[in-house]
């Protein structure tokens, strides 16, 4: 672990994190006088934080010091594998009106919703981990994938309290959800059935399972050491994938226990829109169908011919945006995790948009920095979750191969320029640091060492080197 190594001011608490200090300087600060950039979020509970369901509370968000924002909200951790690995939480947030009613608001000017996460970097200092030091990995990802021109998450970063405990700086973000101004695309009710209205919109998750979703309302404790929860697949939440991750048919049963010997070969997708227990079966049986007939079209297609059938199936545009995001930033869960997929009503299957980078950026240690991360197969092949085969297969097609040349090409001129990739780094950087939220945050997250400064100068390096990898490797493709 490289050692960081930030300025630490004294302040000697005598209770709790209750201290204030200068605006500009170390430890929690007075949101009523604070001359930070960064917004400062409050947030009180009614009672202890589960992490399902949500329990009432109340946030305010105060910025130079005044009050932008207050409201009832619905509060509970989120993450799985983050929660049991950090101290630091994340949280989902849904914004309620003054009964307790889910309310959609703008928060912090973003457009009018009701679900918003809050995100904090996974940080346990008794086992020495630490996951994004930088804190910018998944704002910056999003940042240039919005600047392709598709949508993300959009995020602003913030410092939070929490019933009174300073814990440091977090991303506000938009959970990804069916919405006008998220993922876009036609709202599918119960009573939507009819031959044109039931082709969408559907949004699906290749992804493990969650504790919430398969376990519900169990005591806290639960959720810390729950890891067969990762992998319990059921019909009711997912469907399976005819094909195996190597493209061959499956021959053993669906639904098995969580990590059998044969799991890695399986793709899962999980019904995030509709939700699973609103999805009718006339609506699981198209959206099954339409995948299936993907998937076959691609494994069978003659890709030495002119010919394409796939292609009537998927945006395959948008097959090439997610595959040079993720791998621009070496998203290691990448296409076989935290994977969406979305239908419009009428259209083609698209995948995205990204989600999850925290352990990217070449930080993973698994996939060395001179190849793909859709090789990943290849060097993690006892992973439980394996890349499915669909990436192979474009790969051995030449309309895809063209596609992806002329739109990194395209790119590489404007929003992936390693002037403009750099500057976005630095300047964000620069906006945390100088804003004192670096600072803080490591007062408040103490005990592993962190050299601000060289890990954001490596986040530089490696995506320049990245950059300069991918003109390479795509130019010889």
């Amino acid at each position: 672990m490289r050692k960081i190594d930030i300025l630490v001011l004294l302040c000697f608490v005598l209770i709790g994190l209750g201290c204030k200090d200068d605006p500009g300087g170390s430890g929690p600060i007075d949101p009523t006088n604070n001359d930070s950039a960064l917004p400062y979020i409050e947030i009180t509970s009614d009672v202890s934080i589960e992490n399902e369901p949500k329990v009432p509370g109340r946030m305010m968000a105060y910025e130079n010091g005044e009050v932008v924002f207050s409201s009832r909200i619905g509060i509970e951790y989120r993450g799985s594998t983050s929660f049991r690995l950090s101290d630091k939480r994340s949280y989902g947030i849904e914004t309620w009106d003054e009964n307790n009613m889910d309310e959609s608001k703008s928060v912090l000017g973003f457009p009018e919703e009701e679900d918003w996460i809050l995100l904090g970097h996974v940080f346990r200092e008794s086992e020495g981990r630490i996951f994004d030091p930088t804190l910018m990995r998944n704002h910056i990802g999003y940042e240039l994938y919005r600047s392709m021109g598709n949508y993300a998450s959009r995020s602003q970063f913030v410092e939070l309290s929490v019933n009174g405990d300073f814990v440091g700086t977090y991303v506000f973000m938009e959970k990804l959800k069916r919405d006008n101004d998220r993922i876009d695309i036609a709202r599918l009710d119960e009573t939507d059935t009819d031959a044109e209205s039931i082709t969408g919109g559907y949004i699906l998750k290749i992804d493990k399972t969650s504790g919430g979703d398969v376990a519900p309302n169990e005591p806290l404790e639960y959720y810390e050491n729950n890891w067969e929860d990762d992998a319990h697949y059921n019909a009711d939440i997912s469907f399976r994938s005819k094909y195996g991750v190597d493209g061959s048919t499956l021959d053993f049963e669906a639904f098995r226990p969580p990590y059998h010997p044969d799991q890695f070969k399986e793709t899962y997708f999980l019904y995030e829109y509709p939700r699973s227990d609103r999805i009718t079966d006339q609506q699981k049986a198209y959206i099954q169908q339409y995948m299936e007939e993907f998937e076959t079209a691609l494994l069978t297609d003659d890709l030495s011919s002119n010919e394409r059938t796939y292609t009537d199936y998927v945006d395959l545009s948008s097959f090439v945006d997610y595959f040079i995001l993720n791998e621009l930033v070496s998203n290691v869960d990448a296409y076989r995790l935290s994977t969406y997929l979305f239908k419009d009503r009428g259209e083609k299957l698209n995948i995205g948009p990204v989600w999850d980078l925290n352990i990217g950026y070449n930080a993973q240690g698994r996939i060395p920095s001179t190849d793909w991360i859709v090789n990943y197969n290849d060097y993690v092949p006892g992973d439980p979750w394996l890349v499915p085969f669909w990436w192979d297969r474009l790969f051995e097609d030449q309309v895809f191969i063209d596609l992806l040349k002329q739109r990194w090409s395209q790119l590489r001129a404007s929003t992936l320029s390693p002037t403009t990739v750099e500057s976005l780094v630095r300047e964000t950087a620069n906006y945390l640091v100088d804003n004192g939220a670096i600072e803080r945050n490591y007062e408040r997250w103490s005990g592993i060492e962190v050299n601000y400064q060289s890990e954001v100068d490596a986040m530089v390096n490696y995506l320049k080197d990245r950059i300069s990898w991918m003109d390479d490797e795509i130019s010889s493709l």
